[in-house]
C-alpha cells in the first residue's frame, strides 16, 4: 500500500469512530439538546473524515473536487441543522435535562 492509501484508510477509520460516538450519544444522552450536540459535533467530525478518505482514495480532479464541496456543505448544514433542531425544542418549551429533574422521571 502506499503512503496515500494509508492515510485514506486512518481517516475512513476515523470517520467510522465518530460515526460510532454519535450513534452512542443518540442512544445514551438524557434529552434533545446533548443529543443533538452530540450528532452534531461527532457526526460532523465523522463525516468530514470519511469524505477525506474517500477523496484521498480516488486521486482523480472532478470526484476530489465533489468530495471537497460535500465536505463544505456538510460544514454549512450540520451545524445549522442542529441549531435549528435545539431552538425549535426550545420554542415547544422543552426543559434541558438536569440532575434534579432526574428523579422525576
Amino acid at each position: 500500500m502506499t503512503p496515500l492509501e494509508w492515510l485514506a484508510v486512518v481517516l475512513a477509520a476515523g470517520g467510522v469512530f465518530f460515526g460510532f460516538v454519535t450513534a452512542v450519544g443518540l442512544v445514551r444522552l438524557p434529552d434533545v439538546y446533548t443529543r443533538s450536540h452530540a450528532a452534531s459535533k461527532s457526526d460532523t467530525l465523522g463525516s468530514v473524515l470519511s469524505l477525506a478518505a474517500v477523496a484521498i482514495a480516488l486521486q482523480s480532479g472532478i470526484a476530489t473536487i465533489k468530495a471537497l464541496l460535500l465536505l463544505l456543505f456538510l460544514f454549512l448544514t450540520s451545524p445549522t441543522a442542529a441549531h435549528a433542531v435545539t431552538r425549535s425544542a426550545e420554542d415547544q418549551g422543552i426543559e434541558p435535562w438536569t440532575r434534579d429533574s432526574e428523579g422525576d422521571e
